[in-house]
């Protein structure tokens, strides 16, 4: 059984949470041509080691958080709240 940590409620079991995405920097909305946000939404690599993933706890919480998790082993070493929009560099 796989327990994801959740920020707000503690560990559950992986059946009440959602996988969302990874954790990838957006292009810049005003400047990207349509070839980078095909690559952004499209064009995934599926990496075998640590990863940074957007989990959402649908049947608690109903909040995003971070997640570090090896998808190799499963093993989960950090979770967190996303960062503020000033902290992301957002004007």
């Amino acid at each position: 059984m796989l327990l994801i940590p959740c920020v707000h409620c503690g560990p559950r079991n992986v059946s009440e949470f959602a996988y969302a995405d990874a954790v990838l920097p957006a292009p810049d909305p005003n400047a990207a041509p349509p070839s980078v946000w095909r690559r952004y939404l499209y064009m995934r690599t599926n990496p075998a080691g640590w990863t940074s993933e957007w989990w959402y706890h649908q049947s608690g919480c109903r909040r995003y958080f971070m997640v570090e998790r090896d998808t190799r082993t499963n093993e989960i070493r950090a979770a967190a709240l996303p960062p503020r929009p000033a902290d992301r560099g957002a004007p």
